[in-house]
């Protein structure tokens, strides 16, 4: 009884940290598009890379609800972490989303779906931006780490870090349309800064 009043207690927690990033990301993001009312292309990333987006997009974010919904469904991914570990999690989820309150908050209206920017985008270096030039990237996969830590469960932490290696093969491709857009104030921008980890 005491197990499965741990794994409820996990369960809950994982849930609310999830919902709540899901929550400020969807809030942020719907806020630029009402105010630039730019459509912006999906064919941006070409359409390889967008279909593994949207692919691994997909499993990515069944996984945490399929746990959710029924652990026992993910069971054949468990690995039997200890409690501390699990609490650890919680903490690092925590963590993530007030980093991505602070992210959304710092790029404003900036934040896209995709790698090309706004027609109005202005270069953000302040808040977060100041020291990383990618922190949703970073925040982001860590928070689908955390939630793995908390279900105790291997394929979603692979999945959170999955998530970050497709996006940092699309990084440079992102980086070059910014150069393009904004020159040598994003080189300079670049040489101070850390692409995922603040530079020290």
């Amino acid at each position: 009884r005491g197990r499965a009043m741990n794994e409820n207690v996990f369960r809950v927690l994982a849930g609310v940290i999830l919902v709540t990033g899901m929550a400020i990301s969807c809030y942020f993001r719907l806020q630029a598009d009402k105010a630039s009312g730019e459509k912006l292309s999906r064919a941006a990333d070409g359409k390889t890379l967008m279909r593994i987006i949207q692919c691994g997009g997909l499993v990515l974010w069944s996984s945490p609800f399929v746990y959710l919904i029924n652990p026992a469904w993910m069971a054949w991914s468990k690995i039997g972490l200890p409690v501390a570990g699990r609490w650890l999690g919680a903490a690092m989820g925590v963590l993530c989303v007030a980093g991505l309150y602070w992210l959304f908050r710092s790029i404003g209206n900036g934040i896209t779906p995709v790698s090309a920017t706004r027609a109005d985008h202005q270069l953000v270096t302040d808040g977060i931006y100041r020291w990383v030039r990618h922190p949703l990237y970073t925040i982001g996969s860590s928070l689908f780490v955390s939630f793995g830590m908390l279900a105790d469960n291997w394929f979603i932490m692979l999945l959170g870090v999955l998530a970050f290696v497709v996006m940092a093969i699309r990084t440079p491709q992102e980086e070059a349309k910014l150069i393009q857009k904004f020159g040598d104030a994003y080189r300079e921008y670049m040489k101070r800064t850390g692409r995922f980890l603040p530079k020290f």
